[in-house]
């Protein structure tokens, strides 16, 4: 989602102007996809733009992230969404997302990339 506003797509910009809450870990995650993708500088814009809504994860949060991952191996999700998704559950919100592998699972909102 965050890669996806940071690339202004039409789908996603109305999540732009609306307050969602990323885990700290996911930050980290679309700092790093940034700086590949474009440079540093506007790794940093990125970085401090969304890192107001970043919140703290959890130890044991990272575990059941781990869990979670383990449990759905044959989606082949990555580390960082089962991060954002587990957080989004435990914490009664939505988890926004393009990846196919999270459509029709319980609290996702799904928009197609």
């Amino acid at each position: 989602m965050l890669v996806e506003i940071a690339k202004n797509n039409p789908k996603f910009t109305k999540f732009n102007k609306e307050a969602f809450i990323i885990p700290d870990a996911i930050l980290a995650e679309f700092y790093g996809i940034v700086l590949r993708e474009w440079d540093e500088q506007t790794a940093e814009y990125w970085f401090r733009k969304m890192g107001t809504f970043a919140q703290q994860t959890t130890k044991e949060l990272l575990k059941e992230a781990v869990k979670f991952r383990h449990e759905n191996k044959a989606k082949n999700l990555s580390f960082f969404d089962a991060v954002g998704y587990v957080y989004a559950v435990k914490n009664g919100h939505k988890f926004l997302t393009g990846d196919k592998d999270f459509e029709g699972l319980p609290n996702v909102e799904f928009v197609k990339k």
